[in-house]
């Protein structure tokens, strides 16, 4: 049978543990709802020390009412141990994610550093810095995508002066812990901005700053060793992302950001370079509007007309020397000597769903819906098969094919089960027993439309190939077009 709290809340399953409490789903059985129930460790509960921290929690974050932190709904005590309700989120922590996906795109990091960082800053106008900011304590709602902040345990009003506990414990995880933080010094609003500088430092990369093998060992690189740069691990990180994320992990406080809404907005000014994602349906097919020329201006006499082409020829000069540059940096870092070209400025290309491989398993992947990926149809898709746990094999995947051998330049996929991770390749054939070809693009994560860039390998069959499922061990794909 299983246990009650508070003569409401009925236990279902352990989600989450750390030093201090549990925390379980739960049925409030008076609303008949799922909530998030955390309970205090019973050997605590004689710890005046563990139970006010505990009980300090409930009270700071029902101050905060916010889209991107976890909602208080009640607490109370059972039998002396105290517990705290929060609204149930469904999903899975950000450092589930990167332990399941790798580092995110640069997209999906700003996206969600911005939100957290909101959070943060709502926090921080009411008074309380988080103290302990960190990948496990945000949560990405499953249902709508969005972060939300949770477990504001260690959390403290921005007047109390020190980071210590009154034992002089000094309190945060050593991954993220600001230099101030792991000294025992005042802590403010600066030193969640040194903490979330170092949570997208992950994102990005797929590891914290500093690692070590103990606790010290972390937190003294915090104190004495200089950031690493994310550009030597990540070099499609954008410079002013590394350098915004650079600044946040400044080893004073002065050197920051003078605040987590300066930092949020300088992560929002990132975003907007990155440009919105373009409407695919168009670009790929329509063909691009020709633009006119501008029309030229008389001049008036030779001297004016011989500058402009001396500017002229310099200018070419250095464009051409541009691409030289360009092209000799690309060969020593092992890419291709051209610059993929934009998808708008690419042709469209018929494709037909003709297969599935399963080439590591039973060659049995819904080969008969391919063709719904390609019948331009989103009510239609093709499906994996349903998966129990992680998959179990290196891959499985739809296979499209051209009516002539062709490069393609661009395969967009769309997908109404985003979080799965897939690469193209290129097949032999259609044939459920053959085997998937070279690798033609770069692995990332399927969101509800996804633009895969390919090295122009030529071939008829092409294969998204899955290499991760998405949650729910279902992925399905509405449609997949091509452009070369």
């Amino acid at each position: 049978m299983a246990e009650v709290i508070g003569e409401r809340y009925e236990l279902e399953q352990m989600v989450g543990a750390g030093g201090m409490s549990r925390v379980f789903r739960a049925r409030d059985t008076a609303l008949d709802r799922t909530v998030a129930l955390k309970l205090l460790h019973a050997q605590y509960m004689g710890d005046d020390g563990y139970v006010e921290r505990f009980q300090r929690e409930a009270r700071a974050v029902a101050q905060l009412s916010h889209p991107n932190i976890v909602t208080v709904i009640d607490r109370g005590e059972d039998g002396g141990r105290p517990f705290i309700v929060f609204e149930y989120v469904p999903g899975e922590n950000l450092r589930e994610r990167v332990v399941r996906c790798g580092p995110l795109s640069v997209r999906e990091v700003l996206q969600l550093g911005i939100q957290i960082a909101r959070a943060l800053a709502f926090a921080h106008e009411h008074g309380l810095v988080h103290r302990d900011v960190k990948p496990q304590n945000v949560i990405v709602n499953e249902e709508d995508g969005r972060a939300q902040v949770t477990d504001f345990g260690i959390a403290r009003s921005l007047d109390v002066d020190h980071g210590m506990t009154m034992t002089g414990t000094i309190m945060g995880t050593s991954n993220y812990i600001s230099p101030e933080q792991a000294r025992g010094e005042r802590v403010d609003a600066s030193s969640d901005i040194y903490s979330l500088g170092a949570v997208l430092f992950e994102l990005l990369t797929g590891t914290p700053p500093f690692e070590g093998d103990n606790f010290v060992a972390v937190a003294m690189q915090h104190v004495n060793a200089p950031a690493p740069s994310i550009l030597e691990r990540r070099v499609d990180c954008p410079l002013r992302l590394s350098r915004a994320i650079d600044r946040a992990l400044a080893k004073k406080t002065e050197d920051r950001f003078p605040s987590m809404d300066a930092f949020a907005a300088e992560l929002q000014a990132c975003l907007a370079e990155l440009g919105e994602q373009p409407d695919l349906d168009a670009t790929l097919i329509r063909p691009p509007v020709p633009v006119k020329p501008p029309r030229r201006r008389r001049t008036r006499g030779p001297r004016r007309r011989g500058g402009r082409l001396v500017v002229l020829g310099i200018l070419l000069l250095l464009v051409a020397a541009a691409i030289g540059a360009y092209a000799a940096w690309r060969a020593f870092r092992g890419g291709p000597e051209a610059p993929t070209p934009a998808v708008s400025a690419l042709k469209p290309v018929r494709l037909e769903g003709v297969g599935a491989l399963d080439p590591y398993g039973d060659h049995s992947e819904h080969a008969d819906r391919a063709a719904s990926a390609t019948d331009r149809d989103r009510a239609t898709y093709w499906k994996t098969e349903s998966y129990r746990g992680p998959l179990s094999k290196p891959g499985i995947g739809l296979v499209v094919q051209t009516a002539t051998p062709v490069a393609l330049r661009a395969l967009v996929v769309d997908s109404s089960t985003p979080g799965f991770r897939a690469v193209i390749r290129t097949a032999t054939s259609a044939d459920g027993a053959s085997y998937p070809g070279a690798v033609d693009s770069a692995v990332q994560t399927v969101t509800g439309r996804t633009v895969f860039r390919l090295q122009g390998k030529r071939s008829s069959y092409w294969v998204v190939w899955i290499t991760e499922l998405p949650p729910g061990g279902v992925a399905r794909i509405t449609e997949v077009r091509a452009s070369a």
